[in-house]
């Protein structure tokens, strides 16, 4: 209706997913780096004073990681 319905050949998909999906190996690799960057991170947090720039760098690279999580672990 109103053109919102869409068949699963038409759903959009960044090469990021379909790599994971296609590729164990890569989803592995890149989940077990994701996860030490999360750590190495949170790590750099805790050290910081919360008022230094790079405290905010920390806690931006810290966002993207998450993010980067949540979509892989969504692919199937």
């Amino acid at each position: 209706m109103y053109g919102l319905e869409k068949r699963p050949n038409d759903a959009f998909e960044f090469d990021l997913e379909k790599e994971l999906r296609t590729d164990q190996k890569r989803r592995k690799e890149l989940m077990d780096m994701s996860e030490q960057a999360v750590k190495e991170l949170k790590e750099g947090l805790r050290a910081e004073d919360p008022k230094s720039e790079n405290f905010e760098k920390y806690g931006i690279l810290l966002h993207g990681f998450t993010a980067f999580q949540t979509v892989a672990s969504k692919v199937k």
